[in-house]
């Protein structure tokens, strides 16, 4: 594996699978999907309750409780692939799998209508779990694949090509949506519908590429079982409990997760739902945001060079507070865009930062990555759970500008931990 590290043409084939699945978590979890199902769930009769399976719900409640089971049931199985990708050397066809479940999932959701509010529900949380097995694994690539001095610059790569494919797709899907009449399309429905078949086709169609140039991964001679998975897990936090650096980074990474992944997933559902700004604007505001991340993940990248990753981090956290503070005072579209530009400039800088400060802490020459991105992607999966339900249940009981105001407190714990973090190293620099 050694001879790989730092090859451009691996590098670029590793991002490409960014660029592939970004198309999910742009149209389905930012953009078209959130603004179609608040607009279809949405009723003269019924407001913005919905039945589900023959429990109500509050339209955007649902949804968000839909993406935290499908992350909670990951959380739950990632330790288990993991230690067999581990033990068999052959990660890539987990990578291959998830993908294949992601994308056709998406293409599931060409069928969602009113009507079919169950299938929809049960397509979308599939296509989440989809893309958070691929990820994780793509994911554990990073340290194989790049010396420790280039895994923010290729982590940062990964992120840029992910905004821009993504960006690709939504400038395609956009066109169908606002001119439908161009193409002969009566059905208000099909634009969206459409939407969500050709996300399938582009995350399985453009996977391709990775998957023909990444290796299939490095057998641990040491047998594991994948029913060993939660042991290995456990292993795993044992080593990471020596490594007094890493486990500090683990808990301000799991609070200020619980908030940044939590806004990527609702801020779409919030913007219809407070400011009503349709989804035309909404989609606009989405590619605004996309577009700055690209810059924000280089940006921060150099940052990182200059002042250490955890102080950059530090910065985007605290700027993140203010995010949620903005969000409980917003009252129009114009502050909702100039709230995008700044999410768009550090959404980009903490994921990737977030992704390579991890993977430098790791034991050099592992050959557990997959482990280690496995505990890595379940604590962002269970932060992302705690964040989802807790919005969610906000929201039911209060009122959604609450929720969003709330999310500020686990930035602020974040930020802290950080912060001690950083005091750490620089006694043992001094």
């Amino acid at each position: 594996m050694q001879d790989i590290k730092n090859n451009k043409s691996i590098i670029r084939s590793w991002a490409m699978f960014d660029w592939a699945n970004s198309a999910y978590n742009l149209v389905i979890t930012s953009t078209i999907f959130p603004a179609y199902y608040t607009i279809i769930t949405t009723t003269k009769d019924h407001g913005d309750k919905v039945s589900f399976f023959g429990f109500q719900f509050v339209n955007t409640a649902l949804s968000n409780y839909a993406l935290a089971v499908a992350y909670l049931i990951m959380a739950a199985l990632l330790p288990l692939f993991s230690s067999k990708a581990d033990s068999t050397g052959n990660k890539k066809i987990y990578m291959q799998a998830f993908t294949y479940l992601g994308g056709l999932a998406c293409m599931g959701l060409f069928l969602f209508k009113l009507e079919t509010l169950e299938l929809g529900v049960i397509c979308f949380a599939i296509a989440a779990m989809g893309y958070i097995g691929g990820v994780m694994f793509s994911n554990s690539y990073l340290p194989q694949i790049a010396t420790v001095d280039e895994q923010d610059r290729v982590s940062a790569q990964g992120f840029a090509y992910g905004y821009i494919g993504s960006v690709l797709l939504q400038i395609i899907c956009f066109v169908f949506v606002l001119k439908p009449e161009m193409f002969g399309i009566t059905d208000g429905s099909f634009p969206a519908r459409l939407s969500f078949l050709l996300v399938g086709l582009w995350w399985i169609g453009f996977a391709q590429i990775p998957f023909a140039k990444l290796p299939k991964g490095t057998a641990n001679t040491e047998e594991k079982p994948a029913s060993n998975g939660y042991r290995e897990l456990s292993k795993v936090w044992n080593q990471v409990k020596e490594n007094e650096q890493l486990k500090r980074f683990l808990y301000a990474f799991f609070f200020y997760s619980i908030g940044v992944q939590t806004i990527m997933l609702v801020a779409a559902s919030f913007g219809e739902k407070v400011l009503h700004l349709g989804t035309s604007n909404l989609i606009a505001t989405i590619l605004i945001i996309q577009l700055v991340a690209i810059g924000g993940a280089y940006l921060m990248s150099a940052l990182a060079k200059r002042i250490g990753n955890i102080r950059v981090l530090m910065l985007t956290v605290f700027i993140w507070v203010g995010v949620c503070i903005g969000a409980y005072y917003i009252s129009n579209a114009n502050q909702f865009y100039i709230m995008a530009v700044l999410v768009g400039l550090v959404m980009g800088g903490i994921q990737s930062l977030s992704r390579s400060t991890y993977s430098k802490y790791l034991p050099e020459n592992t050959p557990d990555t997959a482990s280690y991105f496995s505990f890595y992607d379940v604590t962002e999966k269970m932060a992302i759970v705690i964040g989802l339900a807790t919005f969610a249940f906000v929201e039911e009981h209060s009122h959604i500008r609450n929720s969003a105001l709330g999310l500020s407190v686990f930035f602020v714990i974040g930020f802290f931990l950080l912060n001690a973090l950083l005091r750490t190293q620089t006694k043992e620099i001094k």
